[in-house]
């Protein structure tokens, strides 16, 4: 089996995404591949403004990403965490849509070989009843997709 070219990595800026960007990178520098970190996100309205501050102020799962300076700010620190793990060509992209569609498109357009994603959600009763990005994306992926152990 030949090492993989073309790695995606999903981040909504949570420590357990940040976990699953710092293995991306530690594998795309060991296979000397590039990586495109994503972060999916939602564009802010007027209206919304507030509701973003409450989410702010929530911290860790507070997802979903509101605007693209904060979904920029987002791919930025996970570049540089990607690159600390031993990544070599890192591509940023802050995209408006849903996680699971974005990460998708992403893949293909990118003719990306690997999808990294974490395993948050997998565990919980939303995700079992409603789905999860990590399930979903496996169910959905026409690439090996990489679920990285991100939550206890």
């Amino acid at each position: 089996m030949s090492a993989y070219r073309t790695v995606v990595v999903g981040t909504d800026g949570s420590d357990s995404s940040l976990l699953a960007v710092r293995r991306a990178g530690a594998l795309a520098g060991a296979c000397r591949a590039r990586l495109v970190i994503v972060c999916a996100y939602l564009p802010l309205r007027a209206d919304e403004r507030e509701g973003r501050r409450a989410r702010d102020q929530r911290g860790e799962g507070a997802y979903p990403v509101v605007g693209s300076e904060p979904a920029d700010d987002v791919v930025r620190r996970a570049a540089e965490e990607a690159v600390g793990a031993g990544a070599g060509e890192v591509e940023q992209m802050a995209v408006v849509g849903s996680p699971v569609e974005t990460l998708l498109d992403v893949v293909t357009r990118a003719q990306a070989d690997l999808l990294v994603v974490g395993n948050r959600g997998l565990d919980s009763l939303k995700g079992r009843l409603i789905g999860s990005v990590p399930a979903d994306v496996t169910r959905r992926s026409s690439v090996d997709v990489l679920v990285v152990h991100t939550t206890g």
